[in-house]
């Protein structure tokens, strides 16, 4: 049947084969490639051309059944139903990584945008060329394009964009264009924006703390100079700005090393997990108190952190994600700028 020629099952992809069936479905609708009233395969019949267990094709159909995308009828069997699903929101959601705050922003979107949306999530891992091949090969299918733009360039310096970004982005009709987190393409026209300021957010969330900061004699800002996915070097510029202001001694590491030389006194600023992990086993290892004799700052808040009570300035991504979804839903414009808190817990 034509309708094979359609459905994607990746064999080596995590996500169970029924849950493939279902998006696949889906999607295709959403697309127009499978008609209202167009029949589809059998369950064995399916199974059979997929390789897949019975068992797994008919929970994806029961699934499909339970939201109204297929029915069912006796002696004829499955065909696409008269459903809403085309009257569905589809979204494009660009992700420059996989990390637990990125994806708070997502599920927060994700569980404020309701049930009446698709949503297809991709990673392009700060590269340039896998953000450009999405974006030609999902330029008109969908009716959103919500975009977290940081790229890096050869030296793994961030970017904010490049012209070929923006060139691909400035085909997106504005009205279905979000920006999220970064807002340095400097579009022109209407579209939604919600972002950090990341210069001006770390001055300030330091602060908020200047109280406690200033009773460290040295401040160490762990500043990954050449990480995987790098971070924009704005923070760099604000701590900075911060230190020379407050007219405190500090120094800029680009990453907490092995048998580093911890000294009574030192308040550590980190930015990646792995360096806060390092950190807090040296500080253990030395046998020096966490939050009384050195302490330590994280950029970004997680779960963990607040069970280990570590001192945060962060984002808050939750409301990013909120904010995006309601902007699409009521249809505004303009610009957002997202919380970001000093959150003071028992490491400083």
């Amino acid at each position: 049947m034509d309708i094979f020629k359609f459905i994607k099952i990746d064999e080596d992809s995590r996500i169970p084969k029924y849950r493939q069936i279902v998006d696949s479905m889906i999607y295709n609708v959403s697309l127009g490639n499978f008609k209202i009233d167009q029949k589809i395969p059998s369950i064995n019949r399916f199974s059979e051309e997929f390789y897949l267990s019975r068992d797994t094709v008919e929970k994806a159909y029961n699934i499909l059944k339970e939201r109204k995308i297929i029915t069912s009828i006796r002696g004829k069997g499955y065909y696409i139903n008269r459903t809403q699903l085309l009257s569905k929101i589809n979204i494009l959601f660009l992700v420059n990584k996989l990390s637990s705050y990125k994806m708070q922003t997502y599920n927060s979107f994700l569980n404020a945008i309701g049930t009446n949306v698709h949503t297809d999530l991709h990673i392009y891992h700060c590269d340039e060329s896998l953000f450009l091949n999405l974006m030609e090969k999902h330029k008109s299918a969908y009716d959103y394009y919500v975009i977290m733009p940081h790229f890096k360039n050869d030296e793994l310096k961030h970017l904010s964009f490049t012209e070929p970004v923006v060139n691909a982005i400035k085909k997106i009709p504005k009205q279905k264009l979000v920006i999220l987190d970064n807002i340095k393409l400097n579009m022109d026209g209407e579209i939604v924006e919600i972002f950090q300021d990341f210069e001006n957010d770390i001055y300030d969330a330091l602060k908020q703390g200047l109280n406690k900061i200033v009773t460290y004699d040295k401040i160490i800002l762990i500043y990954p100079d050449k990480a995987v996915y790098p971070f924009p070097r704005r923070i760099l510029h604000g701590f900075r700005k911060f230190c020379a202001e407050f007219k405190l001694n500090f120094e800029v590491l680009s990453e907490v090393y092995d048998e580093m030389i911890l000294k009574k006194g030192d308040l550590f600023i980190t930015i990646e997990e792995s360096d806060l992990v390092n950190l807090v086993k040296q500080i253990r290892d030395d046998e020096f108190i966490m939050g009384k004799d050195i302490g330590v700052i994280s950029y970004n808040d997680t779960p963990l952190k607040e069970l280990l009570g570590i001192t945060v300035m962060s984002t808050d991504f939750k409301v990013m994600g909120e904010t995006a979804a309601q902007m699409i839903l009521d249809k505004k414009k303009g610009k957002f700028k997202v919380p970001f808190n000093f959150i003071d817990r028992n490491s400083i």
